[in-house]
């Protein structure tokens, strides 16, 4: 297995070949540079051995491409930290298929990384959907009132309200900070990177009159809504969904697809448009060829 270390100052990628450890100076002081170049270092001392990657395990390559600076946000780095580690467990994938090809579309990345770097020879990458079925579930004006009036404690009923105000994920409105507030704006730590949501004046004044923010974990929050759901009679119902209605709704409004892509946070209004295209099909009113 690939490590690195410091030596008076200076960096060395340390790694066994045919049983011997061989180690080499990075020649640099600094970690972010030495992590970085040590995918590209590690393939050329293999590639001297003339030991290519047989003797890599995915385990091997798995600490390698996570410890590789990519640029990830910190909850692309969770995501991949969890859906890879769970794979080396030996643990099933999810039936869920979403899940399933979200967990295939990660651990396939990760196979095609060594590749690209020349860690590995060949890629044993999982077959099967990588996509998933898109969820087109959102909210009728009916069920946001009932979700509005029907949920009783005043602290979850303003996170839920919230969630639909700005279309923010829940990891955003939970990671919310009072320092990092501005008056119709904050910036928070999205699912690419750093990103502003939006406050409208509905927004606003549910942030003025909360008194401590929101503390709750993403289990807590998935599995309250849920329960909620279920005991206002709405069916098939996840927290997500606000998010999906939040957009929806803005479209149906009038709003450019290019100004709701910026509000979600999207990165590119491609995503934006392959989200939300099945679902305004509907809207199109009648025509005649």
């Amino acid at each position: 297995m690939a490590s690195l270390y410091k030596n008076n100052g200076t960096w060395y990628l340390s790694t066994y070949v045919n049983g011997t450890r061989i180690s080499k100076s990075l020649k640099t002081k600094k970690r972010k540079t030495a992590y970085s170049i040590m995918p590209s270092v590690l393939s050329n001392l293999l590639n001297e051995s003339n030991h290519l990657n047989n003797d890599i395990s995915f385990k091997q390559l798995t600490d390698l491409f996570l410890n590789t600076n990519h640029h990830w946000s910190v909850n692309t780095r969770l995501l991949y930290e969890r859906i890879l580690n769970s794979y080396i467990s030996g643990k099933t994938l999810p039936d869920n298929p979403t899940s399933k090809a979200i967990y295939r579309r990660h651990i396939n990345c990760c196979w095609n990384w060594g590749i690209k770097n020349g860690l590995i020879e060949k890629a044993n990458k999982l077959t099967g959907d990588t996509m998933g079925e898109a969820r087109n579930r959102v909210f009728t004006n009916d069920e946001l009132n009932m979700l509005k009036k029907g949920i009783k404690c005043p602290k979850f009923n303003s996170f839920v309200r919230l969630a639909y105000y700005t279309g923010a994920r829940s990891s955003e409105i939970r990671s919310l900070r009072r320092e990092n507030i501005n008056n119709d704006y904050t910036i928070v730590d999205g699912k690419t990177g750093p990103r502003i949501v939006k406050f409208n004046r509905q927004a606003q004044r549910l942030i003025n009159e909360q008194k401590e923010l929101w503390d709750y974990s993403k289990d807590f929050v998935s599995h309250k809504f849920k329960k909620e759901c279920r005991k206002l009679g709405i069916k098939n119902a996840r927290f997500h969904d606000l998010r999906r209605t939040f957009g929806y709704n803005l479209v149906r409004q009038g709003m450019s697809i290019y100004k709701v892509s910026k509000l979600l946070g999207h990165s590119s209004v491609t995503t934006t448009e392959r989200h939300y295209a099945p679902l305004m099909a509907t809207e199109i009113e009648e025509f005649v060829l």
